[in-house]
């Protein structure tokens, strides 16, 4: 948002017919700003996904008059920079099939200023005010957005962060063989006895030893896994990172060699024979450049709090009462 004008259309976009989306417009913190009427300002745009009637506006020559309002003359250009002060999500709706909509917002805001600039309401103080303060929050919005897009994250918070979350960055591709036990929510095959817990368990060791002693894994899976929908492929389960599968099964696969077969390892399915069948892992290199933009916008809200820590700041307590201390916990 660029000038007041876009503030104003964005508050009375509610004029807009059946088929609409509206959303808060958010400042830089975060929160949604305040319009003139002491509500949370919106943005109210069509959702219809059928195709843009015309050419885009890249394709026009940015000094082209596609819209006129009495002598007020919009071009391609500035139509282009009205549509970038939009909130993201909407820009492409403006762009497309809502384009006529998005006009005729600007139509009546258009129309609406004129007149109260007729009736002198641009020179009262309640304007100038408000003019003052969005100007300011326009320009707040500004610097957090650059903020968050280009804050510096050096390398030791990169490195720190990435220590923190390798195993986001950890996958592994592994077969395995169920052995079903009572209670599963696994249907049984035909004809197959409803396992106890200890005989899905002596039978899960029983198929253990055969692998060690030899047995295809493939081979075996398809004659004995209970996961019927692995079984037919061997028990291959594909490629999968950290947390995609159930806790015990994820811990096993993860901590296992690559290669080896594994203990039977017990989940609400039964009985779990493992066999890792490689293993990946991102380098810090590989993953430095998203790493740095995760960190960006966090950097900035630390930017920004040590803004507010470090400005002199008076607030009357006989108005706004008195700051509240937190209160730290014993060590």
């Amino acid at each position: 948002m660029k000038t007041r004008s876009i503030l104003l259309l964005l508050l009375a976009a509610a004029a807009l017919p059946a088929q609409t989306r509206t959303q808060p417009v958010l400042g830089p913190d975060g929160k949604p700003l305040i319009g003139p009427d002491g509500k949370p300002a919106t943005v109210t745009l069509s959702v219809d996904e059928k195709p843009a009637p015309g050419p885009p506006l890249s394709t026009l020559p940015p000094d082209k008059v596609i819209l006129t309002i009495g002598d007020q003359k919009i071009t391609a250009a500035y139509m282009d920079r009205l549509i970038e002060s939009l909130p993201e999500q909407l820009r492409a709706s403006a762009r497309g099939a809502a384009r006529r909509q998005f006009a005729e917002n600007i139509v009546r805001v258009k129309l609406l200023a004129e007149e109260a600039r007729k009736r002198k309401l641009d020179q009262t103080p309640q304007y100038q005010v408000q003019v003052a303060f969005q100007a300011e929050n326009t320009l707040a919005m500004l610097l957090f957005n650059d903020m968050s897009k280009n804050a510096p994250v050096t390398e030791s918070a990169a490195r720190a962060w990435f220590d923190q979350h390798k195993g986001e960055y950890e996958r592994v591709r592994a077969r395995h063989i169920l052995i079903r036990m009572k209670g599963s929510p696994v249907p049984t095959r035909p004809e197959q006895k409803d396992l106890t817990e200890e005989e899905a368990l002596a039978k899960a060791q029983q198929v253990r030893k055969q692998l060690l002693a030899g047995a295809d894994f493939a081979t075996l899976a398809k004659a004995e896994s209970d996961d019927t929908g692995s079984a037919a492929n061997g028990g291959e389960l594909g490629t999968f990172g950290h947390g995609q599968m159930v806790p015990s099964f994820d811990e096993a696969a993860f901590a296992l060699p690559v290669g080896q077969v594994s203990e039977p390892v017990r989940s609400q399915f039964g009985y779990h024979i493992i066999r890792v069948e490689a293993k990946e892992s991102k380098t810090f290199e590989e993953v430095r450049p998203e790493i740095e933009k995760r960190l960006r916008p966090e950097m900035a809200k630390k930017s920004l709090e040590e803004m507010r820590n470090s400005a002199a700041v008076t607030m009357d307590p006989a108005y706004f009462g008195e700051e509240k201390k937190e209160e730290k916990k014993p060590q």
